[in-house]
């Protein structure tokens, strides 16, 4: 198994490096990579304080690490690097490493105010894991959901470093549970502690044996929440706005936007639009701009219009990347994309404000989406013709629209506090 493990991470490079000359994202992914324990070096020099490190796949486990991350910097007063051992020395004075894998969180939030440190993980190889920790020697290590890097998690756990796993959720059809995922398995009893999002996931750990599982719910829930209390406000949005009903599509791809915009494009009522996409690349918001009939206008392109002639336009685009989350106080609906291919999107962010999410087929991963459709404030959708047929009743009917807004606001109320379980298990238990 470890053997087929350590060839899959190899051909992963190679195919990585191949794509890096035809896909931007490729290029970032090796490029970042490269000369990355010098950079590391370079950072790290000089430092004292001892470090917690948190390693986050891509953007939205970021949004789960943030919380606690966070909680950390409110109680961590500065390190003082002149006199380590003091007897003033507050013991909480931690700095904070922060690791991406993917370039779609690096790129985002390589400038994170609340990280002393951020960098891309090298690729999870024997010699890599053991060059990295050597050189980060963190204190405690906080893993976020997935990714389970055997390399990296085995010598964390070899070395007795506190490790733990929040917002995790387990299947029964993942390869831990599998006779060929026993290595895995093990990793998993080797976390210092192992919080999960549900009952189900609890369950299938306790049946493999494991002690070391709390269920804790979503961090998710705790920093959609704090979005709401330090909300940016967007007068250019309201503007745009214009007292009409809006429809705000976040995080949006191709197959989502070839079911939405069909019927968009042919709708009769006073209707505003806010397209998000998920890439805002050049090519890919022209190719956007061709397809929309009604008249569009670009966030960047705001700025060089009066306000009344903006309120003539019926979409705006969002080709920024950072406002999405608080774009959502302003929508009567929402639809969060990803869910036909690539794998559904946050809808937590416009579920805490209180509007009824929409989005497609592929939604099983994702316990919140099912929960909340269960409940009656998100619905799923299979194609344009259900999407008619759903929008427009939640066009039409005011009191149905607003009573599924409170679902998902009450829903999200109701699962906060997963950040405060898992940081105040980490002050009770971890010495450092």
């Amino acid at each position: 198994m470890i053997f087929l493990y350590n060839l899959s991470i190899q051909l992963y490079y190679f195919l990585v490096w191949f794509a890096s000359f035809f896909k931007d994202k490729a290029k970032k992914w090796y490029v970042g990579r490269k000369n990355i324990f010098q950079t590391l070096e370079n950072q790290l020099e000089g430092n004292a304080a001892p470090i917690i490190w948190f390693h986050a796949a891509s953007l939205g486990e970021f949004e789960q690490a943030r919380p606690i991350i966070e909680a950390i910097k409110i109680e961590n007063p500065p390190f003082d690097s002149k006199n380590p051992k003091s007897e003033t020395q507050n013991q909480k004075s931690f700095k904070i490493l922060l690791t991406f894998f993917s370039p779609s969180g690096y790129e985002v939030r390589k400038d994170y105010e609340s990280a002393d440190y951020v960098f891309y993980l090298p690729l999870d190889t024997p010699q890599n894991a053991q060059k990295f920790l050597n050189m980060v020697k963190p204190a405690a290590v906080f893993w976020v959901k997935y990714e389970f890097w055997y390399h990296y998690l085995r010598a964390i756990q070899n070395r007795q470093i506190p490790l733990i796993l929040f917002s995790a959720v387990f299947r029964e059809n993942q390869f831990f549970f599998k006779w060929y995922g026993k290595a895995f398995l093990n990793l998993l009893k080797g976390f210092t502690q192992i919080f999960v999002q549900n009952e189900q996931s609890y369950n299938l750990l306790k049946i493999k044996g494991l002690q070391n599982v709390q269920i804790a719910g979503d961090t998710r829930f705790d920093r959609v929440s704090a979005t709401v209390q330090n909300v940016q406000s967007f007068p250019i949005v309201e503007q745009f706005k214009n007292h009409n009903k809006l429809l705000i599509i976040g995080s949006s791809w191709s197959e989502d936007l070839a079911v939405l915009l069909p019927f968009l494009n042919g709708f009769k009522f006073p209707l505003k639009v806010i397209i998000a996409p998920h890439e805002i690349q050049e090519n890919k918001l022209q190719v956007l701009e061709n397809q929309l009939v009604k008249k569009s206008i670009r966030y960047s392109q705001v700025q060089n219009i009066k306000p009344e002639e903006l309120k003539t336009f019926e979409v705006l685009l969002i080709d920024n990347v950072g406002m999405l989350a608080s774009l959502y106080q302003s929508g009567e609906f929402a639809y969060i994309g990803g869910a036909f291919q690539q794998g559904l999107h946050n809808i937590l962010e416009p579920a805490t404000f209180g509007m009824p999410v929409i989005f497609g087929k592929k939604y099983h991963k994702n316990p919140e989406a099912q929960d909340l459709i269960a409940l009656g404030g998100a619905f799923s959708i299979q194609n344009s013709a259900e999407f008619e047929l759903l929008f427009e009743r939640l066009y039409q009917n005011d009191e149905q629209r607003q009573a599924a807004g409170n679902i998902c606001r009450t829903y999200i109320a109701q699962n906060i506090g997963g950040a405060t379980k898992v940081w105040d298990y980490f002050q009770k238990n971890i010495s450092i």
